[in-house]
């Protein structure tokens, strides 16, 4: 009996055993990692933007002048970066779906699926902090600029500046003298002139792209960071060594140069700097003028460096660096800054960098968690 009872129960096993693997390997159902990162990657800008806006009430107060956004440029640049986050946002989820459904319409299911499991409330919160943050930080950095003037009365570095920029980069002749024979000044004008004023709108839509598509929300945090820390340096560089640049301290210099956006900003500066020297109190704009460093090519060289530690793209890479340097050319070409402001703000963002690594926790290529099963 035993001996057949063994023989039953052999064909039971032999059966069993073809579904055991079968079972074992079928697929989970793909999930959309809501990916939770430190809270020190969270707080690290709106730690930046505190410790800037208390140095600009600290300094604002000295100067015996109020804390403001001027001309509510804070708070319109937020408002329109806000709103190409959101644009973003529902960008990611679309294309998120889309790929989880294999099908280009994905079914609102779907769309609420990806949107609950990615866009957590960690993650929005997270977002929304890095963006507040570095407009805070910003707001503050434009009070701190406003008051050089008045913490340092008649301290200007121009004269020196333009004796380190011949001696150094010049061989005798003044880097944007060598720049307007080699280049012209006729249409590489209108060409640098429009490369320089589209800085203004970049900036905001790579910090928003960052936070929304970055490989991972740690390195996104990192990007904004370093950017939020390139404002509070800049300031204080600003603060170190007071210059107005060379448009303003040699004009003749730029007399040749046909009139451009960039040559109407610097006019426009230049009313507004001396209406706000004339009545600090009653101006309704803040003064917007210093040269050292060049934050252009800081924020520039910030985000081309941080594209390499972020992983992406080798066309973005290239891209970046090709704008860092034609920006960093025209700063020179029309007058904005000394070359030595460049070096300077290649500094700054050196800094600015390594500041928001050590902050954040980021170590540069980090890998997407993977997806929860």
């Amino acid at each position: 009996m035993s001996t057949l009872g063994e023989r039953e129960r052999v064909p039971l096993r032999v059966r069993a055993a073809p579904d055991a693997p079968a079972a074992r390997e079928a697929p989970a159902p793909r999930r959309v990692d809501g990916e939770i990162v430190p809270l020190r990657s969270v707080v690290a800008v709106p730690i930046v933007a505190l410790v800037t806006v208390i140095f600009a009430l600290v300094a604002t107060h000295e100067a015996g002048i109020g804390f403001r956004d001027p001309d509510n440029v804070g708070a319109r640049r937020l408002a329109m970066v806000w709103g190409f986050a959101a644009a973003l946002v529902l960008v990611d989820i679309v294309i998120r779906a889309a790929r989880r459904t294999g099908s280009v319409k994905p079914s609102l299911t779907a769309l609420r699926d990806v949107r609950r499991e990615r866009w957590t409330r960690h993650r929005a919160i997270a977002v929304t902090g890095g963006l507040v943050g570095f407009y805070v930080t910003y707001v503050a950095y434009r009070n701190l600029k406003t008051v050089v003037p008045l913490l340092r009365p008649d301290e200007l570095y121009d004269k020196q500046l333009t004796h380190v920029d011949s001696v150094w980069f010049g061989l005798g002749k003044e880097p944007w003298e060598i720049l307007h024979s080699v280049l012209g000044t006729g249409v590489s004008t209108q060409i640098l002139s429009s490369v320089y004023v589209t800085f203004v709108f970049l900036l905001p839509l790579s910090l928003a792209f960052a936070l929304v598509f970055a490989p991972n929300l740690r390195g996104g945090l990192f990007f904004a960071t370093a950017l939020a820390i390139n404002w509070t340096l800049g300031a204080v560089s600003y603060l170190l060594l007071p210059a107005r640049g060379p448009i303003y301290h040699v004009p003749q210099d730029f007399a040749d140069l046909p009139h451009s956006h960039a040559a109407y900003l610097q006019e426009r500066l230049l009313v507004e700097r001396r209406e706000f020297l004339t009545d600090p109190q009653a101006a309704e704009v803040g003064q917007n003028i210093a040269a050292f460093a060049s934050l252009h090519c800081s924020l520039l060289f910030t985000a081309a460096l941080a594209a390499h530690l972020l992983g992406l793209s080798r066309t973005l890479r290239v891209a970046l660096w090709v704008l860092f340097v034609v920006s960093a050319v025209s700063t020179v070409h029309l007058g904005w800054h000394y070359a030595i402001d460049d070096i300077a703000g290649i500094a700054i963002a050196l800094l600015a960098l390594g500041i928001a690594c050590y902050m954040t926790g980021f170590q540069g290529r980090e890998r997407q968690v993977p997806a929860a099963k």
